[in-house]
C-alpha cells in the first residue's frame, strides 16, 4: 500500500510538471512574433508535452482504479477528472495563443511588406533620380565631345587651308622657277649663238684679211717683177 502511494505521488508530480511545461510553452507562443518556423517548433514541443501529460493522466487513472478502498479510488478519480479539465483548459489556451501569435506574425509581415514597399518606392525614386543624373551627365559629356570634335574639325579645316595656301605658294614658286629656267636656257642659247657668230665673224675677217694680203702681194709682185 505504501509503495502504491509512492507511485501515485510520483505520477501526480509528473502530471504537474508537464502541466507547468505546457503553460510556459503557451505563454511563449502567445508572445511569439515570428518567424513561422519558430512557432512551428514551439507547437511541436507543446504536442510532445500534451502527449506525455495524457499518458501520465491515464496511468494515474489506472492507479486510482486499482485502489482497494472505494474512498481512495473516488478521491484519486476526482483528481484525474481535475487534471483532465486542466488539460482541456490548456488546450483551449493553446489554440488562443496560436491565434494571437499568428495574428502578430501576420501584422509583422504586413508591416515588413509595407516597409519593404516604402523602401522599394524610395529605391525606385532614387533609381529614377540616379538615371536622370546619369542621363544628364552623359548628355553633358556628349556635348563636350561634340564641342571638342567641332574644334578639331575647325583646326583641321584651318590646317587644310594653310596647306592649300602653302601648296599654291610652292606651285607659284615652282612656276617662277620654271620661267627663270626657261629664261636662263634662252639666254644660254643666245650666248651660244652669239659666240658662234663671233667666231664666224672672226673667221670671215681673217679670210678677208688673208685675201686682201694675197691681193696686195699679187699686185706688188706684178709691179715690181713684171717679167716674172
Amino acid at each position: 500500500m505504501a509503495s502504491s502511494d509512492v507511485h501515485v505521488r510520483i505520477c501526480e508530480q509528473e502530471i504537474l510538471k508537464y502541466d507547468l511545461e505546457i503553460k510556459a510553452l503557451i505563454q511563449d507562443i502567445t508572445e511569439c512574433t515570428g518567424p513561422q518556423s519558430k512557432l512551428t517548433e514551439m507547437n511541436a514541443d507543446v504536442k510532445k508535452s500534451f502527449h506525455n501529460l495524457r499518458q501520465r493522466i491515464q496511468d494515474f487513472e489506472q492507479m486510482a482504479l486499482e485502489q482497494d478502498r472505494e474512498s481512495d479510488k473516488q478521491a484519486l478519480l476526482s483528481l484525474v477528472e481535475g487534471h483532465r479539465k486542466q488539460m482541456s483548459s490548456n488546450q483551449t489556451a493553446w489554440r488562443k495563443a496560436n491565434l494571437a501569435s499568428k495574428l502578430s506574425i501576420d501584422n509583422m509581415e504586413k508591416q515588413a511588406l509595407l516597409s519593404g514597399s516604402d523602401i522599394a518606392v524610395r529605391q525606385r525614386k532614387m533609381t529614377k533620380e540616379g538615371l536622370a543624373q546619369t542621363t544628364s551627365d552623359i548628355t553633358e559629356n556628349l556635348m563636350n565631345i561634340s564641342r571638342m570634335m567641332a574644334q578639331q574639325v575647325q583646326q583641321s579645316e584651318e590646317s587644310i587651308t594653310s596647306l592649300a595656301t602653302s601648296s599654291r605658294t610652292i606651285q607659284e614658286t615652282n612656276e617662277e622657277f620654271k620661267t627663270m629656267t626657261g629664261t636662263i636656257q634662252l639666254g644660254r642659247k643666245l650666248i651660244t649663238k652669239y659666240n658662234r657668230r663671233e667666231l664666224t665673224d672672226k673667221l670671215l675677217i681673217f679670210l678677208a684679211l688673208a685675201l686682201f694680203l694675197a691681193t696686195v702681194l699679187y699686185i706688188l709682185k706684178k709691179r715690181l717683177f713684171p717679167f716674172l
